[in-house]
């Protein structure tokens, strides 16, 4: 077989991120993306008894994706507003994902699971960008590790503001 085609195949052939990734790692990986065509407008996150994240559920329009991760856990929910977007994620992990609290382009935060252990701070590159997608990986007790993927909105929300000098 020929190395391009090798290579071709690995690419396309399961996941394959180039993002940054939070958190120890190992196990099955999942990604929430459902088309680049819808906003995300909710995100909700299954903690279980001793303050681990078991999964994760990402609401684009009005329907929620799968639940990534493992069963059980109690559901807790952020639901963005029309025209708010996440702009940012804190959060901190140990073995598993421990918290994560989830910052809005309205000032609004919710905060999920026990806030213990290593701490990581994500947001995008570039101004006006906001969350499009979560992935990462889960065994176990819960997510291992997880990411963020960052874009454009699609009704044109910037952060910047336009410049009307027309020179």
């Amino acid at each position: 077989m020929p190395r391009w085609l090798t290579l071709a195949l690995l690419l396309w052939s399961g996941p394959c991120w180039a993002g940054q990734m939070y958190g120890k790692g190992k196990g099955s990986y999942f990604i929430t993306a459902k088309d680049n065509e819808t906003e995300i407008t909710g995100i909700r996150a299954f903690v279980g008894p001793v303050g681990l994240i078991k999964s994760i559920q990402v609401r684009f329009g009005s329907s929620w994706s799968e639940k990534h991760g493992i069963t059980g856990g109690k559901a807790h929910e952020l639901l963005l507003q029309p025209g708010e977007h996440i702009t940012s994620v804190y959060g901190r992990y140990r073995t598993f994902l421990q918290h994560m609290t989830l910052i809005t382009s309205h000032g609004r935060s919710a905060s999920f699971g026990l806030e213990i252990g290593e701490g990581f701070f994500a947001a995008p590159k570039v101004m006006g960008q906001v969350l499009k997608d979560v992935y990462g990986q889960y065994r176990l007790y819960g997510i291992t590790s997880i990411g963020f993927t960052w874009g454009y909105p699609r009704e044109g929300f910037s952060s910047v503001p336009p410049n009307d000098d027309p020179f």
